[in-house]
């Protein structure tokens, strides 16, 4: 099974994949649309039968093949997540929920009686008390750079960040409790810490308060850090675009992938569809196990990584 596309029902599939042997589950299961696709039929009787009769069950064997590090990330419509919430707490515990990411896809999703959608919900769990984790930054954009201020005697752009504990009576640290300036406040960091910060020139005063900031220059961090809402990556169009109507793009897996996963990891798609997972594994160097219950999905897959000179796959590998 491993990098391979298997045809099947995926829970009856996983019972054949070996215990915490799988270090990422990525899933876009069916959203409960009521609709017929052509690809596979997204009709149940209610969502109490799509939570229950597909999703615990799918979602237990997910857990039983992730590894004790390992992360499921769910990608659903916000018309489910809570179902899907709900099995992922009873399965996973609720003290391993980790991330609700927004992704702010750009939908078509028009209506006159409602708000219109314009996002998906990307719901990660980890299986133990840790999990792989790898930040992902994006480059500055002209705004950062605008707004950064220039430091003189280094002839570089820096931003700064508060040093001072606004919360203390909610997270109270005693140890960092102590006068600095004449500021007597609970801070970030450790008054050795923020000696060695003051010693490099890397505080500014507030000339009004005295109290400080640490410096941080551009060039010395790897750009923006991601947070949990994603409207930098858009639906797939032009050349990556194949004849699958649930397709998601590259970026987006390739951003996914790289974040809850290593290099050398084996990623396991319940719900492969077009074989995106896939082809995103390939790219970063990681191995794939990918099931579905039709064809049409492993055809366009076999054919998008088999050919050479495909648009697609030099898209993917640039």
């Amino acid at each position: 099974m491993l990098n391979e596309y298997t045809i099947g029902d995926s829970r009856d599939l996983l019972k054949r994949v070996d215990s915490n042997s799988v270090d990422l589950v990525y899933i876009d299961p069916p959203y409960c649309t009521g609709r017929d696709f052509y690809h596979f039929d997204d009709r149940f009787k209610s969502s109490a039968d799509y939570r229950e009769i597909l999703m615990r069950p799918l979602l237990q064997e997910c857990h039983r093949v992730l590894s004790n590090d390992g992360n499921i990330v769910v990608h659903v419509e916000p018309k489910v997540s809570h179902h899907i919430r709900i099995v992922l707490d009873d399965v996973f515990g609720e003290k391993r929920f980790k991330n609700e990411i927004v992704w702010v896809s750009g939908g078509n999703h028009k209506s006159k009686k409602q708000l219109q959608r314009n996002h998906d919900t990307i719901i990660v769990y980890q299986k133990g008390t840790t999990s792989i984790y790898n930040p992902e930054h994006k480059e500055y954009d002209d705004e950062t750079i605008k707004k950064a201020k220039m430091c003189p005697y280094r002839n570089k752009k820096y931003n700064t960040s508060a040093l001072v504990n606004r919360q203390p009576n909610v997270v109270f640290r005693p140890n960092l409790r102590y006068e600095w300036n004449g500021n007597d406040l609970q801070w970030h960091i450790s008054k050795e810490r923020m000696q060695m910060l003051h010693d490099d020139n890397r505080l500014e005063y507030s000339p009004i308060t005295g109290i400080p900031r640490v410096k941080k220059y551009l060039d010395e961090m790897d750009g923006i850090p991601v947070k949990d809402v994603w409207s930098d990556i858009k639906q797939i169009q032009g050349v990556e675009k194949l004849d699958y109507a649930t397709q998601k793009p590259i970026a987006l897996l390739n951003r996914i992938v790289h974040m809850f996963s290593n290099e050398g990891s084996t990623i396991l798609d319940p719900c492969a569809g077009s074989g995106t997972v896939g082809r995103s594994a390939i790219t970063t160097n990681r191995n794939y196990i990918l099931f579905d219950l039709n064809d049409d999905g492993k055809k366009l897959f076999e054919d998008s990584i088999k050919k050479p000179h495909n648009p697609l796959i030099d898209l993917l590998w640039t």
